[in-house]
């Protein structure tokens, strides 16, 4: 009997060199949210003391380390097997979505070619990221905005927040997110200028690497809400959310 399946499964591939262990707590939550990471891989040399801290989380979050010697000083050799496992994935396991964790632009032919087989891929990294990886994933979101640093007493603690709201005012002024915005409602609206929240959504994540939560908002609603640049309507009975562009009723 075929197996149904009732949550996508999600790869997640992480680049230790390149990634903080205090942002894997926001990572997997994140991912949580559209569906089960069954597969989880931290890639490194786990010899090196820069690594340690990572010891605890791949306890804590059932990662499974996968060891890479450094065979050579010019060559990345954890990036070559990382890259390998992850098509390996492709043609042989039933993964809906892959994950990649890296703020390394060495990782975008393996997110396009996975991108190319019609599968969702997440991007992970610091704001550092080169924009070419950031551009190739179907969304791509900000480790910074996963994760604060606290103190307590003498102790540093690692606690998972909510990421700084921009206001409207802010994002008003992002150039970027207005064309995203507005360039989504034009290509997805009916003949009354109207379209589907759900309709824009899916129109972004297809053309764009976009999160929300890269500018504090969990959900695009809040941000459309926030932002002040679309008419609202919700319907009574379906609850269904769509929006105009203000300059449609000037």
């Amino acid at each position: 009997m075929a197996r149904t399946k009732t949550e996508d499964h999600i790869a997640l591939f992480i680049d230790c060199d390149n990634i903080s262990h205090k942002a894997i707590e926001g990572i997997i939550n994140e991912l949580s949210k559209y569906g089960v990471v069954n597969i989880r891989q931290a890639y490194g040399n786990w010899t090196k003391d820069n690594l340690k801290n990572w010891e605890d989380k791949l306890l804590e979050f059932a990662i499974k380390p996968i060891q890479q010697f450094d065979y050579s000083k010019n060559k990345n050799a954890t990036d070559i097997l990382m890259t390998i496992d992850a098509i390996d994935l492709l043609h042989t396991k039933d993964i809906d979505a892959f994950a990649f964790a890296t703020s390394d632009s060495d990782f975008t032919p393996v997110v396009m070619r996975v991108q190319n087989e019609g599968i969702k891929v997440f991007g992970f990294g610091e704001k550092k990221t080169p924009k070419p990886f950031m551009a190739a994933c179907s969304q791509f979101i900000f480790t910074e905005k996963l994760m604060k640093t606290t103190t307590e007493g003498n102790a540093t603690v690692d606690a998972v927040i909510a990421p700084v709201r921009k206001s409207g005012k802010e994002m008003r002024q992002d150039t970027w997110l207005v064309n995203v915005l507005r360039t989504a409602v034009e290509q997805t609206m009916d003949e009354d200028g109207w379209a589907n929240l759900a309709n824009i959504g899916q129109y972004i994540n297809n053309s764009t690497s976009f999160s929300p939560i890269n500018f504090g908002y969990k959900k695009l609603s809040n941000l459309i809400d926030e932002i002040d640049l679309f008419d609202i309507y919700v319907d009574e009975d379906s609850k269904i959310m769509s929006i105009r562009d203000k300059r449609m009723g000037n």
